[in-house]
C-alpha cells in the first residue's frame, strides 16, 4: 500500500521566520552600543539616517510609479506606501513613524522618473525585490548604530521584509 505524499507547502519564507528574523534584528540592535564618529562632519548615525531617509523616499517614488502606471493595485499597495511614507518621515524628522491615514500621503515627486514594469505581476515583483533588498542592506547597516537608531533601521528594515512578503504571495486585497 503505497503511503500518501506529504502535504506541499509554499516556497519562501513562512511567518514563523519572518517574525523570527525581526527578533533577531531587534535584539540584535538592542545589544548594539557605541559612540558616534567624533571627527567633523555629520555623525555615523546622522549619516545613517539621511541615507535611510534617501532609500526610503526612492522606494516611496516607485510605489507612487507602479500606482501611477497600475491604478488598479491602489488598495493592494496603499498601505505599504504609507508605512514607507512613515519611514521617511521617522528618518527625516528623527521621530517613530505614526499611522497616518491611509490616503493621506501625498505621491512623492519623482514618481514619474521611476522606471515601472509593463505589468501589474512584474511591477509587483519589482517592488518586492526593491523592498528585500532595501531590508537586508538595513539590517546590516543598523549593527554599525546604537540603541534608538538601530532599533528604527530595524523597524524599518521588518517592516520591508513584511512588505516583500506580502507583494509576492497575494498579500492584503
Amino acid at each position: 500500500m503505497p503511503y500518501p505524499s506529504p502535504p506541499r507547502f509554499p516556497s519562501g519564507p513562512r511567518r514563523r521566520t519572518l517574525l523570527a528574523s525581526a527578533a533577531g534584528v531587534a535584539l540584535l540592535a538592542g545589544c548594539t552600543a557605541g559612540p558616534d564618529s567624533g571627527g567633523d562632519g555629520p555623525s555615523a548615525t546622522a549619516r545613517a539616517r539621511a541615507r535611510a531617509a534617501g532609500d526610503s523616499e526612492a522606494l516611496l517614488a516607485r510605489y507612487d510609479a507602479v500606482l501611477a502606471a497600475f491604478p488598479g493595485l491602489a488598495e493592494r499597495l496603499r498601505p505599504l506606501r504609507t508605512e514607507v511614507a512613515a519611514h521617511v518621515a521617522a528618518f527625516a524628522d528623527g521621530t517613530t513613524p505614526a499611522a497616518t491615514p491611509s490616503g493621506s500621503a501625498s505621491p512623492s515627486p519623482t514618481a514619474s522618473s521611476t522606471p515601472v514594469p509593463a505589468t501589474e505581476k512584474d511591477a509587483l515583483a519589482s517592488l518586492a525585490a526593491a523592498e528585500r533588498t532595501l531590508a537586508d542592506q538595513r539590517a546590516r547597516a543598523l549593527l554599525d548604530l546604537p540603541g534608538e537608531p538601530a532599533r528604527l533601521l530595524a523597524s524599518a528594515a521588518a517592516a520591508g521584509a513584511a512588505h516583500a512578503y506580502l507583494l509576492t504571495t497575494g498579500g492584503p486585497k
